[in-house]
């Protein structure tokens, strides 16, 4: 067994620990941990099967922004884990059929459309003469050539998806008050405050004194 190989054994283990321990921890920071610690060995993986773009990719976009906000998210909340306890077992039969229907599709994708391919003739030949090849470029090359479509698609799916979030953050609701910077901005001196002209105190007569103890009176 080389060295390459070797690591390839070495991360694949702590991947499914990880993996396990996702799923099994009670703690959900250590469970969003223990996702991230499972992304890196992924990402090390495809490091070792020549895809440096994808592992850097995921390690950017889901271990650098997604993992991270959900870190900071279920920090924040302060989950109560012994709530999210009760009625585990009622649906453990429920969970456990999807999780063994799923286990045994993956399976028999794995088993039966996996293979372990060579490289091309053509490759191989441009690699002989002196040509490098950027995994990233053909990639692009790919994504917008024969799957370009499913590519505008997916876009578009997301530039939807966005839109409609944004939507909903600025819906108006009738139960809390909103104020409006701008009017707060370019608000001015004379409409917070108006100067009303009184006239000056005057001291009461003897009748208007007679009269309002006669009212106190009655």
């Amino acid at each position: 067994m080389d060295v390459k190989t070797g690591f390839f054994y070495f991360f694949s283990i702590v991947l499914l620990f990880a993996a396990f321990r996702v799923i099994t921890s009670r703690n959900p920071v250590y469970a969003v941990l223990y996702l991230v610690l499972a992304f890196f060995q992924a990402a090390a993986i495809w490091l070792l099967l020549k895809a440096e773009f994808l592992a850097i990719t995921l390690v950017l976009v889901y271990v650098g922004a997604v993992m991270v906000l959900f870190l900071f998210v279920v920090m924040m909340l302060d989950i109560k884990v012994d709530g999210l306890r009760e009625g585990f077992w009622k649906h453990f039969p429920l969970a456990a059929t999807i999780g063994v229907v799923i286990a045994l599709e993956m399976a028999a994708v794995l088993m039966g459309g996996f293979r372990l391919m060579e490289e091309p003739q053509g490759a191989v030949a441009l690699g002989h003469a002196g040509v490098e090849l950027s995994n990233t470029r053909e990639l692009g090359k790919i994504l917008y050539s024969q799957y370009v479509y499913p590519l505008e698609i997916a876009g578009a799916i997301l530039l939807v998806a966005m839109i409609a979030a944004i939507a909903l953050t600025l819906r108006q609701r009738k139960d809390s008050k909103q104020m409006n910077p701008f009017a707060q901005v370019r608000v001015k001196a004379k409409d917070r405050m108006v100067v009303l002209k009184m006239d000056s105190t005057k001291v009461a007569s003897m009748d208007d004194a007679a009269s309002m103890n006669v009212e106190k009176k009655e």
